[in-house]
Order: structure tokens, then C-alpha cells, then sequence
């Protein structure tokens, strides 16, 4: 059965790039990619309990809502509370991955990414091999 992952980020592009770098473990039915480009939209749909995910990619930087804010109010709902989160973003200071971590982030992927490096972030948050 694939794994469900959800990614939000306010750029198009890297929304396609993501899609993109995740193609073959798409095409082989590892996991199934849905994408957001407004966290409030996602946040919406995580507490109306319509959204379902094993793993979800956020960006830091959004204009609707800051990463971080959008991660804080996810782990307060039951179904999202020990699900693996991860950042995608151009944030990459030490002091922003501690607020990250205290919050409830499980990793860091910093833009520009490469497909192997985004590849590999899926594969370890969701133990596959």
C-alpha cells in the first residue's frame, strides 16, 4: 500500500520540482503526492479530519501562514499529532531548525534541493528502503 504525502508551498514551481524530484517513487506506487499551495487550506481540511497523510512537507516562508504556526496547529489535532513533518524551505539558520524542532518538525530539507536529496528525506521519514 503507498504512503500518503502531503506537501504545501505557496510556489507553483516548487510544487512541480517536488512532484518532480518524487516522480519514480510515484510511478512505482510507493507513495501518492497531493499538494497545497495555501496552508490554510491544509490546515482547514487536517481539522475538519478530511485530510489523511503519512508524511508532510511544509514550506517556512508562506504568505497565508508561516510554516512553523501552520506545524504548531497540526500537532495539536489527535490525527496529526505523531505524524512524521518535515521542512522544505530556504531557511536553513541553526536558530530556525531549533524553533522548527520545538514545534514538531522531524527534519529540514533546504532549497534548492536536489532529487536525490528530496528522494532520500521521503524514504528515511517514512522507513523505506
Amino acid at each position: 500500500m503507498s504512503k500518503k504525502v502531503v506537501i504545501v508551498d505557496d510556489s507553483a514551481t516548487v510544487l512541480m520540482s517536488a512532484d518532480m524530484a518524487l516522480e519514480n517513487l510515484i510511478d512505482s506506487g510507493i507513495i501518492t503526492l497531493q499538494t497545497y499551495s495555501n496552508p490554510l487550506e491544509l490546515l482547514a481540511n487536517a481539522q475538519e479530519g478530511t485530510l489523511d497523510f503519512d508524511l508532510l512537507i511544509t514550506d517556512i516562508n508562506m504568505p497565508q501562514m508561516y510554516g512553523i504556526d501552520l506545524i504548531k496547529q497540526l500537532r495539536q489535532i489527535p490525527a496529526c499529532k505523531a505524524k512524521p513533518m518535515f521542512a522544505l524551505t530556504t531557511e536553513n539558520s541553526a536558530q530556525m531548525k531549533e524553533l522548527g524542532k520545538s514545534v514538531g518538525l522531524n527534519g529540514w530539507v533546504t532549497k534548492p534541493f536536489s532529487n536525490e536529496k528530496l528522494q532520500m528525506a521521503v524514504k528515511t521519514a517514512l522507513r523505506i528502503r
